[in-house]
């Protein structure tokens, strides 16, 4: 019997060890290639070894060693509530084809490849940060997420979001201010920290500090040419969810910097006649690259990102218009719910508008709608855009993808072909 124990532990962990193999080496990979691409910034180093640290080296989120951490499922989780109750997010949604394999095993064929990317690094066991999260924050934003939280809450503690379906209604409004206390006393019994004006202040004022940089990097990838890759941006927003939010802004405002410079020294990182590329959709999450790596190889300028791991996911501060701990609530819950441009609402006429509005700001010439097989809520909005930008002759391809490198060249062959499409209309 203790021989049968021992084979079974055996085989158990070399199949983690596998798993840690294979996954580090996709990783590398896609680092790599983002590594290679041209004019890339010195300061970019530090986002890229966030990531390093995280998924190739497997070690946990970039923090002080005593703090606590809650992974988040969702940019609706407002990061000033785990930061005022002494812990830090970390977001868990995965981009990893090796995990996604794992997960296949456990969920049922139809669930998008993200969901059981989450469902196979926490099935594993091996990825320290998810093993090292004290708590899971889901909110419900779909069906899909829904199960997944059920699935993590046999794992460990898991506290579910439930998010209205609209947002202009003051009974919307309420029902989310109430999630937000009944999650608030979550943290506090996790930490032991009441979460006063003034912790809650302090917080506001941490994520203030990384919005005002993001919005000079925004500022500063409008220019045209770019001054930095599509590809390079997105690591740096990937690279936000391991860290403490205290040190991203230090790294951002030093990449900051050193933009400027590269602009007055006419430095740029495209040719003024590339065509420029908006993805919109589902979530792009390292490692996941693929898409991004091929707008750019095929000569596009990938110039804005409207996902949840881009612009989404840090909006301007939380208006705040009474100084009290129930106005910051409330300022937080209007943040998390009201700019948000996720598909979960009925009514989402303000994502038209907001990438009606990004287009303008971007100059953009072409839009790539991504979409996660099974991810049907993006998937549903899909037809409505396409309808608002063939108005204003803006084209769009819908590109359909998995968490696996089979479809690498058929991507290739079509988003080649939609840049082409861009250049001969240009021309």
């Amino acid at each position: 019997m203790n021989d049968y124990i021992e084979r079974k532990t055996s085989a158990e962990e070399r199949r983690k060890q596998r798993f840690v193999n294979k996954s580090a080496a996709v990783s590398v990979k896609y680092l790599r290639k983002v590594d290679e691409l041209p004019h890339k910034p010195d300061a970019l180093e530090p986002f890229m070894n966030i990531l390093r640290h995280v998924f190739v080296d497997m070690q946990g989120a970039v923090k002080p060693d005593d703090m606590p951490t809650v992974g988040t499922y969702c940019v609706m989780v407002p990061p000033e509530l785990i930061y005022a109750a002494g812990a830090m997010p970390v977001k868990l949604c995965g981009g990893s084809y090796t995990a996604f394999n794992i997960g296949d095993d456990i969920a049922p064929r139809d669930v998008c490849p993200l969901v059981k990317a989450v469902m196979g690094f926490q099935s594993i066991g091996v990825m320290p940060i998810y093993q090292e999260c004290s708590m899971m924050a889901v909110p419900i934003t779909c069906d899909c997420k829904k199960k997944l939280a059920g699935y993590l809450g046999q794992h460990r503690r898991t506290v579910t979001l439930h998010v209205p379906s609209g947002r202009d209604r003051d009974e919307d409004m309420e029902q989310y201010v109430r999630e937000l206390y009944l999650f608030s006393q979550s943290l506090t019994e996790l930490t032991g920290r009441q979460l006063s004006y003034e912790r809650l202040s302090w917080a506001c004022g941490l994520t203030a500090a990384a919005q005002y940089e993001l919005s000079r990097f925004i500022e500063l990838r409008r220019k045209a040419p770019l001054v930095i890759k599509g590809t390079h941006y997105m690591a740096v927003m990937n690279a936000m969810s391991y860290t403490h939010i205290s040190l991203w802004t230090e790294y951002l405002s030093a990449l900051n910097d050193e933009l400027e410079q590269r602009i007055k020294r006419g430095e740029m990182a495209s040719k003024e006649n590339r065509p420029r590329i908006l993805i919109t959709g589902s979530p792009i999450v390292f490692p996941n690259f693929k898409l991004p790596l091929l707008i750019e190889e095929m000569g596009g300028a990938l110039v804005g990102d409207e996902t949840c791991m881009g612009e989404r996911g840090a909006y301007d501060p939380p208006a705040i218009v009474d100084q009290s701990t129930d106005g910051i609530m409330r300022a937080l819950a209007n943040k998390s719910t009201r700019p948000c441009t996720c598909p979960t609402f009925t009514d989402n006429k303000r994502r038209v508008y907001r990438i009606m509005q990004m287009l303008k700001d971007y100059n953009v010439q072409g839009v790539i709608y991504h979409v996660l097989r099974g991810c049907l809520v993006y998937d549903y909005e899909y037809q409505v855009l396409e309808e608002e930008l063939g108005k204003l002759n803006i084209p769009v391809i819908r590109v359909e993808s998995d968490y696996n490198e089979e479809d690498v060249e058929q991507l290739r062959i079509r988003v080649e072909a939609f840049i082409e499409l861009i250049k001969y209309g240009k021309g």
